[in-house]
């Protein structure tokens, strides 16, 4: 006997390149082997069944307060459970610095929440809100050197936007260090212009949140950014891409061989501003920036899944209650749309929606499907081939799908924190029915069967995909004195 662990025998085996038929042997929470007529001490029969690498969720708000002071519902225990039970084995969450912090502190006081709680792996991101002397001098590029290799980046909010100046600043440092940088990208001035506007006449309900975070304010500054990104060629990611406007910007600058990166989520496919104008304060539950659009627009997220605009599928999971204090209707009564804390959650729907909606209609194909919900986000943030791939040597993070149940998704079926799904009633085709992290059966017919707090933290290398394109507009001799 080879000495496997386990192994995973008869199922149908994708990855982001091929699909073919194998047993899977693993040992030492890794992929030991890929073969015919494995025996191991353990067996996962999965005949019948699709078997995946485990999906990365690399947008997600756990553990987290907004710059409004609202906590998030879920912590790392309650959001990693629900992730996992939807098919995802690796959750990257945002260590979120407010004006005024040491990122040093900020990032162990987020390891101090996450410590001995998640489920499965994570890692973090930075929030970069307070671009100081002293983080962009050394906060900021030592922990990049420490594993900490990706960070957002704010146009918008009066707590987090960085002005034009300043996200050249932190882009030059970026492309120095090796880092990728995350963009949310809409117009501040244009959304607190409309706001104003709308407050003035009188219009404060959720409808109100759509037409100020218009379309037109999410173009220009995903153009703005791309523009800044191609000055100092300096690779970005779009993240959270709602509208068919911004999609154009971001499929014109690649077809410019720029590198520029798209994400968009599942409120932007099973949304829409029709869900904004709902009885009372329900639209609410569907209130997040930038917001769905309308439902027509939906098509032209389909269109840049198929296409390869979008290179990652996320959830932007961000559980701000709906009841209770500061949620959404506590926001609603306070001030209408602009006290509303924005967000939805997603963070267990993400993979299974995308599958039913995506591969089992035909809009995107089975490998797509991985590299969309997995591999990318892998490559993207320095953690392939640990994660996101079926190969010897990567880890055994393993989602082994049923393709033929049919499940009707409801709140009291998910396992967040939180007290309302936007996507109550959608009835959906495949989930993932076992789930492995590391070779260790955390999902089981659907439900958590591992111990909180085995999650381990992944430092992440400096990923391929935020090496400059080495093309910039200055002579050497003039690249030199601004960049370096």
């Amino acid at each position: 006997m080879a000495g496997y662990e386990l192994v995973i025998k008869g199922g149908k085996v994708a990855t982001a390149a091929d699909t073919f038929m194998a047993d899977i042997g693993i040992r030492g929470g890794k992929i030991a082997a890929l073969g015919d007529d494995l025996a191991g001490d353990r067996v996962i029969d999965a005949r019948g069944k699709l078997v995946l690498p485990g999906g990365i969720d690399s947008h997600v708000h756990v553990a987290q307060r907004s710059g409004m002071g609202v906590d998030t519902a879920d912590d790392f225990a309650s959001g990693s459970t629900s992730a996992a039970c939807g098919g995802t084995t690796t959750i990257i969450s945002f260590a979120a610095q407010q004006r005024g912090q040491s990122l040093r502190q900020v990032v162990k006081d987020y390891h101090a929440k996450a410590e001995g709680q998640a489920l499965i792996d994570y890692a973090f991101h930075l929030i970069i809100s307070d671009p100081t002397e002293q983080v962009m001098g050394q906060e900021l590029p030592g922990l990049i050197r420490d594993g900490y290799t990706s960070f957002k980046i704010y146009t918008t909010y009066d707590a987090l936007k960085l002005t034009d100046r300043q996200v050249l600043d932190v882009l030059s440092l970026a492309r120095r260090e090796g880092a990728m940088v995350m963009v949310h990208a809409e117009n501040h001035d244009i959304i607190a212009w409309l706001s104003d506007k709308l407050v003035q006449a009188g219009r404060m309900g959720p409808p109100s949140h759509g037409i100020a975070h218009a379309a037109i304010a999410e173009r220009e500054a995903t153009g703005r950014v791309i523009s800044m990104g191609e000055l100092l060629d300096v690779p970005l990611l779009i993240v959270h891409v709602s509208g068919c406007e911004a999609i154009e910007e971001i499929r014109k600058a690649k077809a410019r061989g720029l590198k520029i990166y798209g994400e968009t989520c599942p409120q932007y496919l099973f949304l829409s501003a029709e869900d904004l104008e709902k009885e009372g304060f329900d639209g609410a539950m569907c209130m997040c920036s930038p917001p769905p659009r309308e439902a027509a627009n939906q098509e032209s997220v389909w269109t840049g899944l198929t296409t390869g605009v979008f290179d990652v599928f996320s959830s932007d999971h961000a559980p701000y209650r709906f009841e209770g204090p500061g949620g959404k209707v506590a926001g609603m009564k306070a001030g209408g749309f602009k006290k509303v804390p924005n967000g939805v959650p997603g963070i267990e729907i993400r993979v299974p929606m995308l599958f039913s909606e995506g591969v089992l209609k035909g809009r995107i194909d089975l490998n797509q499907f991985v590299a969309l919900t997995s591999t990318n986000h892998a490559k993207l943030y320095g953690l392939h081939p640990r994660k996101g791939t079926i190969a010897v040597g990567a880890d055994a993070d393993i989602a082994i799908w049923d393709p033929a149940i049919e499940r009707t998704i409801t709140h009291s079926m998910l396992h967040d924190a939180m007290d309302y799904t936007p996507y109550e009633g959608r009835k959906v085709t495949g989930w993932p029915m076992t789930v492995l992290s590391r070779g260790e059966v955390v999902v089981d017919q659907g439900e958590p069967v591992a111990k909180i707090g085995r999650g381990q933290f992944l430092s992440c290398d400096k990923p391929d995909a935020a090496r400059p394109r080495g093309h910039l507009p200055f002579t050497p001799e003039i690249a030199k004195s601004i960049l370096f």
